[in-house]
């Protein structure tokens, strides 16, 4: 590979011919070989938008010449509109606070609003400077914060819509089969009878509380710590910065951001990520909690409880033909894992942070991106390829409750007591029998009334069963 010479304050690198990046993007490549995975790119939109807004500022200010400002503005809507986000090639896991990668933003954007004045090759910054022209105003300090908050204000409205649109596909199964009766079941033991409808409008409450959760959270993340530069001062950057630049930012994300009420306190806390990231964990552990019901529900088919039947997407074995797998479900289960340890990362790089900085935003950054990232794809999979095609068995759910009356004698308890139904029950198992047979022979109702009172589905709908 062909290369340039630069300098940076450390003395001389060489840089790939023709990258946008510099010397700084150069030597962190070479001291952060480490994942392999690069920032994602709502991440470095988000950055890239940082520098935006920035420069419309101090030129609105007049700090920026307005020929640099126009320069630099089109070189980072290039970038936004989907241009040179292969110039971005440091890895995730790097330096404290994220310097390399806020340079590796300043180079590509001076590289290229520099061609775009026609003011010199790449690596030669007389016109635009990484430094003094992208970085004005700003550190690495309360750009890194603020570019993990716009990202994650961007991932997040997808996860919570995808959570939504699951708990309408589970509230439409619910009016679908709200009448058909499935054995209740607490302690992995037969229990009450409910509905399948009853079931599936649980799990719809449960995906909206958790988008309602996660909407919650992303409140907190509209407050932004920029213009706090350094270390919450705001040395360096004009009084009207920091306003100027939420008001920016603002305008073309659609979020109500505003400029922290205390820059230190912005810059201190990692409280933000923290409830944002417990809002994902929360959500991953009622999905799963969810996709396991499932799991156990489809089990069989012939040996397990077998009441659902999923969409086929793909065969389930490579060695026992016919086989099919609750694929889908399977797969949830391993992102809200993946999810659930990420917030634990997030949890404790939150935590190490010291005094008027917390270094470990490269750490959280990934593990944020990276669950926002799978916790919607997976929840929208989940929905168009299980659950909105999902289906049940009627006829094996009636075998399931006609079998067992453990569901149904409940019901007879307030007639003929506890001790006597528990006797019915435990005889009834004994001969495998049905419970209205053994009732009969013991005489405990007449038949009218041991048929309206063990009917299961008037037990869906609570109250005594006269």
């Amino acid at each position: 590979m062909s290369t340039r010479r630069e300098r940076d304050t450390l003395g001389e690198v060489a840089v790939p011919e023709g990258a946008l990046y510099g010397a700084q993007t150069a030597r962190a490549v070479e001291n952060f070989p480490i994942s392999g995975f690069r920032p994602f790119p709502a991440f470095i939109r988000a950055t890239v938008l940082v520098k935006k807004a920035a420069a419309m500022a101090n030129a609105e200010s007049g700090r920026l010449p307005k020929e640099l400002c126009r320069a630099i503005v089109a070189a980072c809507d290039e970038i936004l509109a989907g241009e040179h986000l292969d110039e971005f090639v440091v890895d995730v896991f790097q330096a404290g606070a994220g310097t390399s990668h806020n340079m590796n933003a300043n180079e590509v954007v001076a590289n290229r609003a520099n061609e775009i004045l026609g003011t010199g090759k790449r690596g030669e910054y007389a016109t635009v400077n990484p430094n003094d022209h992208v970085n004005m105003a700003q550190s690495t300090n309360d750009v890194t914060p603020t570019a993990i908050r716009l990202a994650l204000l961007d991932l997040t409205k997808a996860v919570c819509a995808e959570l939504d649109l699951l708990g309408d596909a589970f509230a439409a199964k619910s009016t679908e089969y709200a009448n058909t009766v499935k054995p209740g079941r607490t302690h992995l033991q037969d229990a009450v009878p409910i509905t399948f409808g009853q079931e599936f409008g649980g799990w719809a409450v449960r995906m909206k509380s958790a988008a309602a959760r996660l909407r919650a959270a992303r409140t907190e993340l509209c407050e932004l710590g920029i213009g706090g530069t350094a270390a919450g001062t705001g040395l360096n950057a004009d009084p009207e910065y920091r306003a100027r630049v939420c008001r920016h930012l603002a305008d073309w994300t659609g979020e109500p951001i505003v400029p922290a009420t205390d820059l230190f306190a912005a810059m201190q806390s990692s409280a933000a990520f923290v409830r944002t990231s417990s809002g994902m964990r929360t959500a991953a552990i009622e999905l799963s909690s969810i996709a396991n019901d499932i799991r156990l529900m489809v089990s069989g088919p012939r040996t397990g409880f077998g009441e659902l039947i999923l969409p086929v997407v793909q065969p389930g074995s490579s060695i026992m033909p016919g086989k099919v797998n609750p694929s889908i479900a399977e797969m949830v289960d391993q992102v809200c894992y993946q999810v659930i340890g990420n917030d634990t990362a997030v949890m404790l790089g939150a935590q190490a942070g010291q005094l008027e900085l917390n270094v470990m935003m490269p750490g959280m950054n990934f593990a944020l991106c990276f669950s926002a990232t799978i916790l919607a794809n997976a929840t929208r999979v989940f929905r168009t390829r299980s659950i909105e095609g999902m289906k049940v068995d009627e006829q094996r759910a009636k075998e399931h409750v006609d079998s067992s009356p453990s569901l149904i004698v409940t019901a007879l308890a307030p007639h003929i007591g506890y001790a006597k139904a528990a006797a019915l029950v435990k005889r009834a198992l004994a001969e495998r029998r049905p419970l209205i047979d053994v009732a009969l022979e013991e005489n405990v109702l007449p038949r009218a009334d041991l048929e309206r009172v063990l009917d299961p589905l008037p037990m869906t709908k609570g109250g005594v069963q006269s």
